[in-house]
Order: C-alpha cells, then sequence, then structure tokens
C-alpha cells in the first residue's frame, strides 16, 4: 500500500509554499498538513476573529511566516509573492459566506474577484517556475437543482452574490491562463494554473457564523437546541482533509505534468453520498451522544441552493484521488473533534495531528 504522507512529502518537503487565506478554517488544516509535510510556508491573510479561531489553537504563527493583509491590497501581495520566490502557490483567500455576500455584495466580489486577479498578477512577475492552485467551489456552477452530478465543464453562474463572485473568479482566472500564462508557451512563463472546486466542508475547528456544524457545535457546547432553516436541502458534504489532500495531489502532478493539469478539478464525495440537512443534524446529534433539534420557518428567506451535486470522475480517474469518509464517518471525525476541545483543549494539536495521519494513512 502506498504510503499517501511519505509520498506527498517527497514533494513538498523544503519547498516555498505560498499560502493565501491561512488564518481561515480550511487554510488553517491546509497548513498544519503543509508544515507536517515540512514545507516552507508563507501565509498571508487576514487576523483571525477570534482567540479560538483554529488558527491559533494550532499555534499557526510556529507554522509558518505569517503576513496579515488584505488580498485587495495588490502591492503588498505582490511584493510577498515576489520576495519569497515561491514553488507552489495555493489560493484559499475568500469571502466564503453565501449569506453575508448578501449583506456586504461588492466587498464578496471585491475579494473573490479582484482578490484573485491579484494573486495571478503577483504571479506573473515570478520568473521562475511555479505551480498555482486556486480554490473556487462548488457553488460557480449555474445551478439548475436537478439531481445530474456538475461536471468541470458544465456551465457556470451563480444566483447569489457569494457564488457569482466565485463564477466571476473563475473567468479571471481563465483570462489570466489565455493571456499570461497559455499552455503553448510554458517553457517561456513556467507556470501552471489549475482550478479546484469543493463545497460543503466539514471538520473540527469551524467557528463561521451561519454554518451548520459550527452552529450544531456551539448549540450542543451551551447545551441547546440546534436550529435549522432548510431541512431539505441536500449538500455532498465531505471532511476537510478529503480536498487538501486533492489539492495538494493535483500540486504533485503539476510538477511531473505542468501542461496536462493545468486544468480545472472537482472535489467531493461519492454521488450518493449526500445528505439532507436533517439527516446532517440528526447524524451530528447521535456522534455528539445526546441534544435535539427544531425546524424554523423563516420568512424573507434569503435563497440558498437546495440541490447540488458534483461529478468527481475526472479527479478520480487523472489524479487518482478517492474520498476516503463517507458522510456519517466525516460527522463523526468533525464531532470528535469539537468534543475534544470541549473537554481537553490542551490535548487538541496532537489530536489534530492524529486525524491527519489517521485519514492519510488509514488503517484497515
Amino acid at each position: 500500500m502506498v504510503n499517501k504522507f511519505s509520498s506527498l512529502q517527497d514533494i513538498y518537503k523544503g519547498k516555498k509554499v505560498f499560502l493565501t487565506g491561512h488564518t481561515g478554517f480550511k487554510g488553517s488544516w491546509m497548513l498544519k498538513v503543509l508544515s507536517m509535510l515540512g514545507a516552507n510556508v508563507k501565509g498571508f491573510a487576514l487576523t483571525p476573529e477570534n482567540d479560538f479561531d483554529l488558527y491559533h489553537l494550532l499555534n499557526g504563527d510556529t507554522l509558518n511566516d505569517s503576513i496579515i493583509a488584505d488580498i485587495r491590497n495588490k502591492n503588498a501581495l505582490a511584493e510577498a509573492i515576489d520576495t519569497f520566490q515561491p514553488d507552489f502557490i495555493f489560493h484559499l483567500a475568500a469571502q466564503p459566506l453565501v449569506r453575508l455576500s448578501y449583506e456586504t455584495p461588492s466587498e464578496t466580489f471585491e475579494v473573490n474577484a479582484i482578490g484573485t486577479a491579484n494573486v495571478l498578477d503577483g504571479v506573473r512577475k515570478l520568473t521562475k517556475q511555479c505551480q498555482v492552485i486556486l480554490i473556487t467551489t462548488d457553488k460557480v456552477y449555474h445551478n439548475e437543482e436537478w439531481l445530474y452530478p456538475y461536471r468541470e465543464t458544465d456551465r457556470l453562474g451563480g444566483y447569489d452574490p457569494y457564488s457569482a463572485s466565485k463564477a466571476c473568479a473563475e473567468l479571471v482566472i481563465n483570462s489570466y491562463r489565455n493571456s499570461f500564462f497559455n499552455l503553448k508557451t510554458y517553457s517561456k512563463h513556467l507556470k501552471s494554473i489549475a482550478v479546484v472546486r469543493a463545497g460543503n466542508v466539514i471538520g473540527g475547528g469551524d467557528w463561521a457564523k451561519d454554518r451548520l456544524i459550527p452552529d450544531i457545535a456551539r448549540a450542543l457546547a451551551k447545551n441547546e437546541t440546534v436550529i435549522i432553516r432548510n431541512p431539505a436541502s441536500v449538500r455532498p458534504w465531505q471532511h476537510v482533509l478529503e480536498p487538501i489532500l486533492g489539492y495538494l495531489l493535483l500540486g504533485t502532478k503539476m510538477v511531473k505534468d505542468p501542461i496536462t493539469f493545468s486544468d480545472s478539478f472537482n472535489f467531493g464525495p461519492d454521488f450518493n453520498d449526500a445528505l439532507p440537512v436533517k439527516e446532517m443534524v440528526e447524524q451530528s446529534l447521535k456522534c455528539w451522544g445526546s441534544g435535539a433539534y427544531e425546524v424554523i420557518k423563516v420568512e424573507c428567506q434569503l435563497h440558498e441552493a437546495g440541490l447540488l451535486k458534483l461529478d468527481i470522475n475526472k479527479a478520480l480517474n487523472h489524479l487518482g484521488w478517492t474520498p476516503t469518509f463517507n458522510a456519517p464517518a466525516a460527522i463523526d471525525k468533525t464531532m470528535g473533534w469539537y468534543k475534544k476541545y470541549l473537554t481537553n483543549p490542551d490535548e487538541i494539536i496532537a489530536f489534530t495531528e492524529q486525524q491527519v495521519h489517521e485519514y492519510l494513512n488509514p488503517i484497515n
């Protein structure tokens, strides 16, 4: 059996990795994995909102050279990239919340679309080989609310500002790839540009507002009833380590074949492994061992997609990536993290590292 950790370490150990959004939930997990692989990471992101954010809990400042700045600051971002001279860039920084995008629509477009352009402008100034992986979302697709899973070649769109801003980011990426990083002239610019799409990522350490798992964890920690708005909405729930492994695996492929893998890839669970919100909450309460939930009707509710699934065959066939956890297992790992944090917070770093090792090399 291939040791996934060692295989990744062979590529990333000692390499310079520029990571935007390193202080966020997903970025903190990415930072932790990269540090365990021995990568030299420079982070670029905003300050975490709370002292109990995952970044702080993992002592993130000891894992990277952290720059606290806004990706809308084009000059600061370009200088950071140029000074560091990275081998890899993973762009995770974003305004990631659908409901918040209704409150701050123009800012959401600025961060997600113009911020991506700023990253790519920084890449333009590099004169060395670099693999660039840009993270968008499953919500970039024009959602018809059908059972058919969306493929990488399907039409992009976006109803809410968040989804539309990420679709705009994809147009920005495609334009830069065609104009400045064209595959026909790769030998001159030496930049491989890939896009990855994943959504409904869950895992320990997410405390974001208006997101289901954090809402469940906060309620259960206070012995309160979990409140849910859209019990019938179906989502392809996946543990945060699933797409992170996909991103890292894609990076290894880009090193060996930068032209072929300068492409877009979906990362999600198996087609039939999706749960309605109601079942997701019930499974979470089962893992926790107690708790109750209540469905409330919200008047004038903001639009959120009811059904969205991804076709992951491209990642399966071309990257050799496969999901490790089904939805119940992902929920179990996630709720187990929150229980550990609430009962033994001093052990959360070791527990997080244990989850990473167990994921990369499961014992059958």
